[in-house]
């Protein structure tokens, strides 16, 4: 629950302005002339209190808030970015032509000028800025002004964030540079292939967790800090994504460690979650914070602290909510995310999970713009609301309240089952976990599951919440279920192949690093 947003860890961002010099001269000397830069020791003399620190970390913090809207003017949401390459969801918006690089994400046609340039500006500014507090901390505990465990308190955080940037770069783009240390002139750091990536990312992880100073949790006005729950999920979803059996056990470890805290528990009505009086709930893992009250976030202010704008990515084009109807809260928006037809039939007779992963929009109001992909369905669960933006003090579009949820107890239970099922484990806990979140979507207990009914399981749960695509890429099905064949609206045209399973990456970043980057499969 967000008791006081202003409080939230993603409150803002903040500019730190180093002043300029001023040289008083005593001579005419030519010798005036050669000035020393004082940035370099103005630096160090300022990052020597825990203020300071305490600045570079929200600084650090603060990408995580630009993935819907940030340093590149995309639209890059994480919950629908990948939602677009799966088959659950379609661009939609008014015509093909409106939000080009979502459009060609649909069709796995790409270019390097025309692709998601957010993600990746987004992610490694993030990288940057938590290298920068681990160089920071160290200036801080030297001056005496944090202890030894404070010290230990900042690094954690930025390393588990810093695995965070690096796990959407290594997603979205597979083979990029990876460093820990921030870069000197020329910038330039070796490529690597996304199984380098994953090796040096997750090793980092497993030192992070194993070194005990993530904390558990934070009190209900400091949520959205990193913790150890929230770096188990991670490193559940890389070691599954990479099919890397070896660790199997220990990422079941992880989500069984979860469940036996009594921490979580499912939401019992799942609409309550996409309240906003659902934030931070008991299923709640992890979040990333939006706050309306006096949110300065605007079209000339994209990184400002504040508001979204993913719920009116997803409202419904030129919407009116019926009077009087339970859904009359729902806003019109920009509608890109139609749920394809075939999306709609694949839920069980019974699922209420349905009329919030696939909202009848035509059962509760009426469009006379509905867009060029239209199916009568879209995404109600980031759905714009009327009144989630009233407090905010600059644009009404990016002035949304609505937390991304990035993890929740559902997927620790899914992942418990999968994970049983892949080590021999107790197929009756298996299946006791995949029936869980089945008796809150009010659907019958199955007597035993395979590894096919919870990817099943996982698609309806979590709709939109950008788990489909990486699911269908790591269980060996995106080949097969990612074509025109299966496209019950006939808007794909082109079928998934291994060289698109990784976007491109931006061409302006291709030509900077002078050869040394090499472009993604064919692209």
């Amino acid at each position: 629950m967000k008791t006081t947003k202003n409080n939230k860890v993603i409150a803002g961002v903040f500019t730190l302005l180093l002043p300029l010099s001023s040289f008083l001269f005593s001579s005419c000397k030519d010798d005036f002339l050669e000035v020393t830069s004082p940035t370099d020791t103005f630096i160090e003399e300022y990052y020597t209190t825990k203020v300071s620190l305490d600045e570079a970390l929200v600084a650090a913090y603060a990408p995580l808030h630009w993935y819907d809207y940030g340093s590149t003017w995309q639209y890059n949401a994480l919950n629908f970015i990948s939602e677009f390459m799966s088959d659950d969801m379609y661009p939609n918006g008014s015509s093909n032509t409106d939000q080009p690089m979502l459009q060609l994400m649909f069709n796995y046609s790409c270019t390097p000028v025309v692709c998601l340039t957010g993600v990746w500006s987004d992610s490694y500014s993030g990288v940057k800025r938590s290298n920068d507090v681990l160089k920071y901390a160290e200036w801080v505990e030297e001056a005496g002004n944090i202890t030894s465990s404070q010290r230990a308190d900042y690094e954690a955080q930025a390393r588990l964030l810093r695995v965070f940037y690096y796990l959407q770069l290594w997603k979205f783009y597979g083979n990029v540079p990876c460093y820990f240390e921030n870069l000197a002139a020329p910038y330039i750091s070796d490529q690597l292939t996304a199984d380098e990536v994953y090796a040096k990312v997750i090793a980092e992880l497993e030192e992070i967790i194993a070194s005990g100073n993530l904390k558990d949790d934070y009190p209900a006005d400091e949520k959205g800090h990193v913790t150890r729950p929230l770096a188990y999920m991670i490193y559940a979803e890389m070691v599954m994504i990479q099919n890397d059996s070896s660790r199997y056990p220990k990422a079941l470890a992880y989500m069984s460690e979860l469940i036996r805290s009594g921490r979580y528990t499912l939401t019992p009505n799942y609409k309550d979650i996409w309240d906003e009086s659902g934030e931070w709930n008991a299923e709640s893992i992890w979040e990333i914070n939006y706050f309306d009250d006096n949110s300065v976030r605007g079209w000339g202010n994209q990184l400002g602290a504040g508001g979204c704008v993913f719920p009116r990515l997803h409202g419904p084009r030129s919407y009116k909510a019926n009077a009087g109807d339970p859904y009359e809260d729902v806003d019109a928006g920009w509608g890109f995310s139609a749920i394809p037809l075939h999306s709609v039939a694949s839920f069980e007779e019974g699922d209420i999970r349905k009329e919030f992963s696939a909202f009848d929009m035509f059962a509760h109001g009426t469009s006379d713009d509905p867009g060029w992909m239209n199916t009568g369905y879209c995404l109600y669960k980031y759905m714009c609301r009327k009144g989630n933006n009233k407090d905010q003090k600059a644009d009404a579009d990016l002035g949304f309240n609505n937390n991304l949820r990035v993890y929740r107890y559902a997927e620790t239970l899914l992942n418990a089952a999968e994970l049983l099922l892949k080590t021999g484990g107790s197929a009756a806990d298996a299946a006791k976990y995949v029936n869980e979140v089945r008796a809150r979507a009010g659907l019958a207990a199955l007597s035993n599951v395979s590894e096919a009914d919870i990817i099943n399981e996982r698609r309806h749960e979590f709709m939109g919440e950008g788990k489909r695509y990486f699911d269908l890429v790591r269980t060996g099905r995106a080949a097969t279920v990612l074509t025109p064949a299966n496209d019950s609206g006939g808007y794909r045209t082109k079928a998934w192949t291994p060289d698109v399973r990784y976007l491109p990456i931006p061409q302006d970043n291709i030509d900077a690093a002078q050869g040394t980057l090499k472009q993604n499969g064919s692209y």
